[in-house]
């Protein structure tokens, strides 16, 4: 986009057809991927990949806890005890004062098809968040969709609920977000694609054992939230760094919820 009309313009424009601005290099395009493990993670997708990578760590450390308590086919579907003490969403332990639950939750998976399912639409996904709106925009999105999703869950049912989907239906949100900002063509198209993939998410989302509440609540939070962050301009605004501070003021809550969890699994564990 063109930094100062918002107009969209191609990758290979020096001047905004529109306005007249000189533009320079996107801010993706400025980042050294040599930075991250000499390159082996693109830079622009750093975060997406993070987020992936915490993931799939906590689904060995539920998949093997609940093997040393003798559930053998746990890889394919952890059982409900474990998630509940890693963390899970559930009502009853939230409405007793464990709110971090709300948090934890998001970072959990049932099996290793829950997982590689949401992996794949989450590394596409964000990227494309992530590319578009930065890096601090997406963590605020990812986890204030989370949050609000795994609420609406948790206000819908008392079932125990975990999945990286309602941050997911976070993204798509904000997706759709950016269409309905942008009143012309390249935004109409935006707003219908992502609005065909949150249709077909929420319709799949009506098969039993998906959390229907966490993705419509995932999906509210993330296109709220976008709806008002917009994109990044200026880099050295006070506005990006509003957002910055955002981002680390969320990593900062999840760590801690994490920490809550750890000290609460430490007492009670087997």
């Amino acid at each position: 986009m063109c930094p100062h009309c918002r107009a969209f313009i191609t990758t290979s424009d020096r001047v905004c057809p529109y306005c007249d601005t000189k533009v320079g290099p996107r801010a993706v395009d400025r980042r050294d991927a040599s930075e991250t493990l000499a390159g082996f993670i693109p830079h622009a997708h750093f975060v997406t990949v993070m987020i992936m990578v915490i993931n799939f760590g906590l689904f060995a450390a539920t998949v093997l806890y609940s093997m040393r308590q003798g559930d053998s086919g746990a890889l394919m579907s952890v059982d409900s005890r474990t998630l509940a003490a890693f963390g899970a969403k559930w009502t009853q332990a939230i409405a007793a004062g464990q709110w971090w639950r709300l948090i934890t939750a998001g970072f959990l998976h049932g099996g290793l098809i829950h997982i590689l399912m949401n992996s794949w639409v989450l590394f596409d996904l964000g990227s494309q968040v992530e590319e578009i709106y930065g890096w601090p925009r997406l963590i605020v999105f990812y986890l204030v969709a989370s949050f609000f999703g795994f609420y609406a869950s948790a206000m819908w049912s008392p079932s125990i609920s975990i999945g990286a989907s309602a941050g997911i239906f976070g993204l798509l949100g904000a997706m759709i977000a950016l269409g309905v900002r942008h009143k012309n063509p390249a935004g109409a198209a935006i707003r219908s694609v992502y609005m065909r993939w949150a249709m077909y998410g929420l319709l799949l989302s009506f098969i039993p054992g998906i959390d229907i509440a966490a993705h419509i609540g995932g999906l509210a939070g993330g296109f709220g939230v976008a709806y008002l962050a917009g994109t990044p301009r200026l880099i050295d605004s006070m506005r990006e760094r509003f957002w910055q501070i955002a981002a680390y003021g969320c990593i900062a809550i999840t760590a801690y919820s994490f920490l809550q969890w750890y000290l609460w699994f430490s007492r009670v564990a087997i």
